[in-house]
């Protein structure tokens, strides 16, 4: 199992909006060989920003790297346009093998 994981910082009060963009957003995942599952999941708020993540499991590392190769990946990342005001600079990713 892999899980890969988008973290983003977004500004306070474009959460809504923030949610809003993955809700509308056609993913293609389901047409990808080794995946498993996706979420968002919304993390604390401070003073700064709330923090979120893009949060979706593998069958396997390379099933995931696979994806981002593929046409589903270059179809669901084709019209996202970065909302300047809504992200507290990019998104760091996380990848994690199973070990146990």
């Amino acid at each position: 199992m892999y899980v890969a994981m988008n973290r983003f910082r977004i500004a306070l009060g474009k959460e809504q909006d923030f949610i809003e963009i993955w809700k509308n957003r056609e993913t293609f995942l389901d047409e990808v060989p080794g995946f498993k599952s996706f979420n968002l999941m919304q993390g604390a708020t401070d003073e700064e920003c709330t923090l979120f993540a893009s949060h979706s499991v593998w069958e396997s590392e390379e099933a995931f790297k696979n994806w981002t190769t593929s046409e589903a990946f270059r179809k669901a990342h084709a019209n996202a346009k970065p909302a300047k005001d809504i992200y507290l600079g990019p998104p760091k990713f996380e990848g994690f093998k199973a070990v146990l």
